[in-house]
């Protein structure tokens, strides 16, 4: 059983990051107004699912970055950092966590 759930992390952690280089595409060519209402509907997803996808850390590193860069203020760019933060330690938590059941 071990190795099913591990081929199947590593099909899924493998999928989100060939659906990142879409997404990167996406959030590079967005503007300020655009990535903070990005951020509003990862919110919402993640509100709605409860919890967070690999698909979906994936994605909300490479935006939470992006609003990181363009940020206006410290308060913004120090939020922004810490949930990108949390975010690439959940995808690592998640990476180890299959590592080791496999």
């Amino acid at each position: 059983m071990n190795n099913i759930v591990s081929l199947q992390a590593a099909r899924e952690l493998k999928q989100a990051h060939h659906e990142d280089h879409a997404y990167r595409a996406q959030i590079l060519s967005m503007d300020k107004l655009e990535l903070l209402e990005e951020m509003i509907r990862f919110q919402e997803e993640r509100s709605r699912i409860g919890s967070l996808s690999v698909a979906m850390m994936v994605r909300g590193k490479h935006l939470f970055k992006a609003l990181e860069e363009t940020a206006e203020t410290q308060e913004l760019r120090i939020l922004t950092r810490s949930y990108r933060r949390h975010l690439e330690h959940e995808l690592n938590a998640y990476r180890l966590q299959q590592l080791n059941q496999g």
